[in-house]
């Protein structure tokens, strides 16, 4: 199956599987369709993660040195450095940012309720964690300080909707790495890995798509989601690092591996959209150069 085929039915799975619904006579029918579905995605999530165990096996089964490892992700991880940030920073023009930022409202999965999945049936200080960073997620219960609604207004700012282009399929992916992880209780130590990457190292991207965003005429509030997460991430990842990886593997040390597949694969998943974004961007400079 065609990767693009592949990922538009896996968005649909997670569009389905986690949007509030209502009962219908033909149960059975989106049963089949949904197993149909389910088998695809962990053929794909079995295939990339076989792809990362090698490199995964090598992480430390000790609580301290696996955090060590896993903080040098943000240096050698796959994708990581990649210079469409300092491009979008510093040269990127509007037509490039909102082409970009299509793509990346598209990827996204929805932090918060990747959290709240993952924390099912966790260890109390896990679970905590969790539970403090979906509070964060969500605002601390203040409408204005939702991070999902931020971006929304993002995407209005940049009038997204009226943007006609292709969404990659890189960055259905995306999507769908994080969301495969955390639907599937048979992954939720690689959901850890995964969603505590992000939290590792989406600040300095951040800052960088947040300086090329007010470079374009973006104000303040219209970039309030990449400003929040330039700064606040850090202080989660300290927090995830600390609360969640330590505690799990110093109780189970056979988790680690398992933590860095998910890692892995969410970077991997990253750098197969950064540089599928560069060669894009690169395509339409090029034309209106001419």
């Amino acid at each position: 199956m065609h990767e693009l085929e592949l990922h538009t039915e896996l968005t649909q799975l997670n569009r389905e599987r986690l949007a509030p619904a209502q009962p219908t006579e033909d149960w059975r029918t989106a049963l089949a369709r949904e197993h149909a579905w389910r088998t695809r995605e962990l053929e794909f999530l079995e295939d990339e993660l076989a792809a990362l165990r090698p490199r995964a096996s090598q992480a430390p089964r000790t609580s301290r040195a696996f955090v060590a490892w896993f903080e040098d992700l943000k240096a050698t991880g796959p994708g990581q450095g990649d210079p469409l940030f300092p491009w979008l920073a510093t040269t990127a023009d509007a037509s490039a940012m909102r082409w970009f930022m299509k793509q990346e409202v598209s990827g996204e999965a929805g932090f918060e309720d990747l959290v709240a999945l993952t924390q099912i049936r966790m260890p109390e200080q896990t679970k905590l964690e969790l539970a403090r960073n979906y509070w964060d997620e969500l605002g601390r219960g203040h409408p204005r300080g939702m991070h999902g609604p931020m971006l929304h207004r993002l995407a209005q700012a940049l009038e997204l909707d009226a943007l006609d282009v292709p969404i990659v399929w890189e960055a259905l992916a995306l999507a769908n790495v994080s969301a495969g992880l955390a639907a599937n209780r048979r992954y939720a130590y690689q959901a850890i890995g995964a969603l505590g990457v992000v939290e590792l190292t989406a600040p300095g991207r951040a800052v960088m798509v947040n300086q090329g965003l007010k470079r374009c005429g973006l104000d303040a509030h219209a970039r309030q989601y990449f400003a929040l997460h330039a700064t606040l991430d850090i202080k989660h990842s300290e927090a995830w690092n600390r609360e969640i990886l330590i505690s799990l593997i110093d109780a189970q040390p056979e988790v680690a591996p398992l933590i860095a597949e998910g890692a892995l694969a969410r970077l991997e998943a990253g750098r197969r959209c950064f540089e599928r974004y560069r060669r894009e961007l690169a395509v339409a400079a090029s034309r209106q150069a001419a």
